[in-house]
């Protein structure tokens, strides 16, 4: 019966190890008295590990690899995670000195020393650009000193500045180091979308790659924008015909030129002038498939629209007609 519920969990928990870190799902489904703030002890690739429950999930269909959580962490468990906690700096300055012994790191950044909560793994954290760097030797060194299992992972730029935290460009402490747990795909497409100007400096977080909160609206402009038309687009509006100069998807409006006046223009009342050209072209044109009976290529809905006036032809396109 344990093994059935192993195999098919009926609950999930989402684990957390780090203040602001990933959520790693383990089955909790024989531990029904769980809560979130909970601190618990699972196995994971790099051993036992101590994580706080964060958030509870349902599984996935036809998923069943998920790790069931062991134990709840007793209180001796936190004591144990304080006391190695409070060695971790001192075992960096160790770890840096060493380093410095042994020479050949100079072009490596030795960023944090982080503890298994008992104390039986020890992982390194280090940055460098050096791709020939033989780390190894450090590695040795570090397991002879230290009774732990030493483990140095080499982390990126973005990583880097999470770990130092820091205010960012905005002012307010880093996205990374406060609420972002993991980093999301970013380009310059986000950019431009957004009509930020494409400076360096505008775009480039402390850590030199591109800011993560280009990423936060950019969905949102991306909707916005196939509602509008886009620049030098031909429409008409209510102060007459002109030309589309810039987008605002935030405003649901653009500048239009009008007479060498600009004007900023509401999306109601826009209509395209090119799409409603094309559109009545092609209705005069007639129907090349049915010259008789029925029409099923528009030209017929066409031509009754037009019987009905210009006006009712631009609220027909006002209507969600694509600007594209």
């Amino acid at each position: 019966m344990t093994d059935q519920t192993i195999a098919t969990p009926t609950r999930l928990a989402g684990v957390r190890f780090q203040r602001v870190g990933k959520l790693y799902h383990f089955d909790c489904s024989n531990m029904p008295d769980l809560v979130i703030g909970d601190h618990v002890i699972v196995e994971t690739m790099r051993g036992q590990q101590m994580g706080q429950i964060a958030a509870f999930y349902d599984p996935e269909e036809g998923r069943t690899d998920y790790k069931p959580i062991l134990r709840l962490a007793t209180p001796r468990d936190l004591l144990l995670k304080q006391t190695w906690e409070d060695k971790q700096l001192e075992t960096l300055i160790e770890c840096r000195e060493m380093a410095a012994n042994l020479g050949g790191y100079e072009q490596c950044k030795f960023l944090a020393a982080q503890y298994s909560y008992d104390g039986a793994m020890l992982t390194i954290l280090y940055s460098t650009e050096d791709t020939k760097l033989n780390i190894n030797r450090l590695k040795n060194a570090l397991s002879g000193r230290f009774p732990a299992r030493v483990d140095l992972r080499q982390v990126g730029p973005r990583d880097v500045a999470k770990l130092i935290g820091g205010m960012g460009a905005c002012g307010i402490p880093r996205c990374c180091s406060t609420f972002l747990t993991d980093f999301s795909p970013i380009s310059i497409k986000m950019a431009k979308m957004q009509g930020i100007s494409l400076n360096p400096s505008e775009i480039t977080g402390m850590c030199g790659r591109l800011r993560c909160c280009l990423v936060y609206e950019y969905e949102q402009y991306v909707e916005a924008r196939k509602l509008l038309p886009k620049r030098n687009k031909r429409v008409r509006t209510p102060q007459g015909e002109g030309k589309v100069l810039d987008v605002h998807p935030l405003q649901d409006a653009v500048t239009v030129l009008v007479d060498e006046i600009r004007y900023l223009v509401q999306r109601e009342d826009l209509v395209p002038l090119d799409e409603l050209e094309a559109f009545e072209k092609k209705a005069k044109g007639g129907c090349a498939r049915h010259e008789s009976g029925g029409c099923d290529c528009g030209a017929m809905h066409g031509k009754a629209a037009k019987t009905e006036g210009d006006e009712d032809d631009a609220e027909d396109w006002d209507a969600g007609e694509s600007w594209e």
